[in-house]
């Protein structure tokens, strides 16, 4: 069970890292122009922004340790840690990129983290 729960927080974190890449990235794009002509321009400059590029390859480096999880549990049991991710990139988003977390907010997570811990129990 011990290496199950690994196999699904690996996804989770690296999701986080992932995601916290990309926002980095697509921060330093600044504004962009969401028209037609600009589309092909601004697929280019998403796809060689190095965060955007290393952001993608985390998350999606997750999923092979996502499929292993899935190998050993039943999807009903690991999918809700999924939802720790929630938590995970709420505390990053407010630790590194400073975001303001209103607190309703913050209940919210707690109550994502007793559920987490319910179906662990289970």
């Amino acid at each position: 069970m011990t290496l199950t729960l690994i196999l699904v927080l690996i996804p989770a974190i690296t999701g986080v890292a992932g995601q916290l890449l990309l926002k980095i990235g697509m921060t330093q794009l600044g504004a962009l122009d969401l028209s037609m002509s600009a589309l092909p321009a601004l697929i280019w400059r998403i796809a060689t922004s190095p965060h955007i590029i290393v952001g993608m390859a985390i998350y999606f480096g997750g999923v092979f340790f996502w499929l292993l999880a899935l190998n050993r549990a039943d999807l009903s049991f690991v999918y809700p840690f999924a939802s720790l991710s929630y938590v995970l990139i709420t505390i990053a988003s407010w630790a590194i990129l400073n975001e303001t977390i209103p607190p309703l907010r913050w209940i919210g997570l707690v109550v994502i983290c007793v559920g987490v811990a319910m179906v662990a129990r289970s």
